[in-house]
């Protein structure tokens, strides 16, 4: 079966991500970010980020108890994941850089193990 590249990329890389519990990976991947923290050193750089923080919000229902003749009504609230911008120092190279690391362990597993875990 071909595949195109980019699903193939896509296919190595998503196999890397579940790579990483072994230790040989785990010094392959080392190796390799050594390598590549030379090849695309930190450019760090100030930048607008997407956070994200949770707020307690109403949902409009009540919820109530009674005791005897007494009832107590509390608001019912639910946790909302609210996005927000800051202004943080970021390395702009991390990303590329990131996935030259993994390309590169898996390749380096693919060579010594023949598989992308570095199983043996």
């Amino acid at each position: 079966m071909i595949f195109s590249k980019p699903v193939f990329i896509l296919g190595v890389m998503l196999i890397g991500l579940s790579a990483c519990d072994t230790p040989e990976y785990r010094a392959e991947r080392s190796h390799c970010e050594a390598e590549w923290m030379l090849k695309f050193p930190p450019d760090y750089q100030q930048g607008i980020v997407t956070k994200y923080r949770n707020e307690e919000r109403p949902t409009g229902a009540m919820e109530c108890v009674t005791e005897g003749s007494k009832t107590q009504c509390t608001p019912k609230t639910e946790t909302v994941s609210v996005p927000y911008t800051a202004l943080e120092v970021v390395d702009i190279r991390k990303p590329q850089r990131d996935s030259q690391i993994q390309s590169c362990a898996i390749r380096a597993c693919q060579m010594k193990y023949g598989n992308v875990k570095c199983e043996a």
